[in-house]
């Protein structure tokens, strides 16, 4: 093919032409500060933004008032976990105290916003608990135990952070029955679902979460923008403002709002949504099981990180990964050799924020692979723009690459 194949859209994606198209205005015409409601422009802005508002909580089956807009799913991260945890450290900080230090329950497979974030808990007083993940090959390797969860809990238990779909091997954890038993428990919920909004369903009511966090750039939208549920049906969040100086959006993220990024947000996930029910998922489903049965057919067995979809359809499992994902191991190879070889395949080894460290992403790490299995392993992200030719045409491009590494 004359032109490079895209395959990682687990890391961002291109804005959707109609995403574009709508942003444009907020550039050219609707430009006022929406927080100007002294004159009819201003005015016009934040109509804009509350009708973009709208939308995404419909999307999210939310309020709109629940909706939080950041710079991304990293701020909206650190913001729910700072935001709720941190208020709570002072009174437990000092080494005279008299009762448990508060305690806090998250995963080794977290996004490194959700990781650092829990490391200055822990500096600050708070207790930590961080759940392995099933390990390879098991196949539902990537999953936390439900049983070990719950047997993690303790009375001083306030806060829980589990992601929903991760990064690297696409595995979708349990969140419903994990919110259930915070819910019983009177624990704190949040979780990062950066992966998993505008490519599978995601129903905060249904979920029933506390703090759920995304980013536009996930869903076709533009980078620099992204947002936090915070629920106040119920039971309302309370949380602490990171960033002060203007008492922005009810004195939860002080900032001039992102007019341009929150359209583009907003229309970004309400195509998603539209690609959704018009049978994207399972399409992307045909995409990801050809590329591997055609790698599997001229490479021999490749590994799967992470849960294996194959297995979970045949027993009547629900998701538990996403249709997007690929993650598996080409024994013999190493990534940066195979990526070189195809340099018209645009992939990855892992997340971007192990890419610039060059090594080997500590989700990989966590499931209990050794250095070389995880040097051997690459994350394919398939997107909308993918097609069947494109999938063949990097099955064997792929194949042929590291036939040639292995001296076959």
């Amino acid at each position: 093919m004359s032109n490079p194949i895209y395959l990682d859209h687990h890391a961002t994606t291109p804005v959707d032409p109609r995403v574009i198209d709508a942003m444009l205005p907020t550039f050219q015409t609707h430009y006022a500060n929406p927080s100007s409601v002294s004159h009819e422009m201003g005015l016009d802005a934040a109509l804009i933004v509350e009708d973009a508002t709208l939308q995404i909580a419909n999307a999210l089956h939310c309020l709109p008032q629940e909706i939080v807009f950041t710079s991304g799913a990293t701020e909206s991260n650190n913001l729910a976990i700072a935001g709720f945890c941190f208020p709570l450290a002072p009174a437990f900080a000092s080494p005279n105290r008299c009762q448990p230090a508060p305690h806090l329950i998250t995963a080794a497979s977290e996004h490194p916003s959700v990781l650092d974030s829990v490391e200055k808990l822990k500096r600050q007083g708070w207790s930590v608990t961080r759940l392995p993940i099933i390990p390879f090959p098991s196949d539902r390797a990537g999953l936390i135990e439900i049983e070990q969860f719950s047997a993690a809990i303790r009375p001083e238990t306030k806060f829980v952070s589990i992601m929903m779909a991760n990064n690297e091997i696409g595995v979708i954890q349990p969140i419903a029955e994990i919110a259930r038993i915070c819910r019983q428990r009177n624990i704190v919920l949040h979780t990062d679902a950066t992966q998993a909004v505008g490519k599978i369903p995601v129903d905060v009511v249904s979920l029933d979460v506390d703090l759920l966090s995304f980013t536009a750039h996930k869903f076709y939208g533009p980078k620099g923008v992204g947002g936090l549920f915070v629920k106040r049906v119920g039971r309302t969040i309370e949380l602490e403002s990171q960033i002060v100086g203007g008492g922005h959006q009810r004195n939860l993220r002080s900032g001039t709002l992102n007019v341009s990024g929150i359209v583009g947000m907003a229309t970004a996930l309400g195509i998603a949504i539209e690609e959704i029910a018009n049978g994207e998922i399972t399409r992307q489903a045909e995409l990801r099981d050809r590329l591997y049965r055609q790698l599997t057919k001229r490479l021999g067995t490749l590994p799967i990180n992470g849960a294996d979809w194959r297995t979970s359809l045949q027993v009547g499992h629900p998701l538990l990964r996403l249709a997007s994902n690929l993650n598996c191991q080409f024994p013999g190879c190493d990534q940066d050799d195979i990526m070189a070889a195809v340099p018209e395949l645009n992939l990855s080894g892992g997340s971007a924020c192990a890419a610039v460290e060059k090594r080997p992403g500590h989700v990989l790490t966590a499931l209990g692979l050794d250095a070389q299995q995880a040097r051997s392993s690459l994350r394919i992200g398939l997107g909308r723009s993918n097609t069947t030719e494109q999938v063949d045409w990097a099955a064997t491009q792929l194949s042929a690459a590291v036939q040639k590494l292995r001296g076959n």
